[in-house]
């Protein structure tokens, strides 16, 4: 099992950001996550993510709030079978993963899954979509493909309808820039007039 990694990234989208606590046991992917935004309202999710041993979710439960409403829901993956707050949902039986709006995280599984991070590639796959703030559920038809590797990981294209980006993706299949949506935030050194005040924080000198 890898140690907790921590993830920051900011969404250009929305106005906001998306944070997670990922690890990685063997071929198995849990995070916990947090995101907010300006657009298309003010909101905030949490959210809790766990695949299987071949980077396929097994489910996804994910709480959302903004100024007037609030949603959540609860996606689980079974035998090949998909319910979304129990509910069977045969229309996603064809989904391996999810893909939460907004949220870089969950374009790592397909990557993982399918080792985009370190070679050639180029798979479709069917999506449970879910949108941010409603938490709607959709199915979304995407495809990624490895166009080349680079000293630090690779760049896959990300293809949906007439949406496309070619996303920076570090050596652990992590998303590091992912054009017209967001990239991840890198912690620049701390500067002369900057001094620890306890452990994991930082003030003003």
């Amino acid at each position: 099992m890898t140690a907790p990694r921590m993830f920051v990234w900011s969404i250009d989208e929305t106005a906001g950001f998306d944070t997670a606590w990922a690890t990685i046991d063997g071929s198995r992917l849990e995070a916990d996550g947090r995101a907010a935004g300006l657009l298309p309202r003010p909101y905030w999710i949490e959210y809790r993510l766990e695949t299987d041993d071949a980077f396929a979710t097994r489910s996804l439960e994910v709480r959302s709030r903004w100024l007037d409403g609030s949603a959540q829901r609860d996606l689980r993956r079974a035998a090949g079978r998909w319910t979304v707050d129990g509910e069977p949902r045969p229309d996603l039986d064809a989904a391996l993963d999810c893909d939460l709006a907004a949220c870089p995280l969950t374009n790592t599984m397909p990557v993982l899954r399918h080792g985009l991070q370190i070679g050639p590639g180029d798979h479709s796959f069917v999506m449970a979509f879910v949108e941010v703030p409603s938490l709607r559920v959709v199915v979304s038809v995407q495809r990624y493909t490895h166009l080349r590797t680079t000293a630090d990981g690779a760049v896959v294209r990300y293809r949906s309808g007439s949406f496309q980006s070619d996303l920076e993706i570090d050596a652990d299949g992590f998303v590091v820039a992912y054009p017209q949506l967001g990239r991840r935030v890198v912690p620049a050194p701390l500067g002369d007039g900057v001094r620890a005040a306890g452990p994991g924080s930082a003030r003003p000198g």
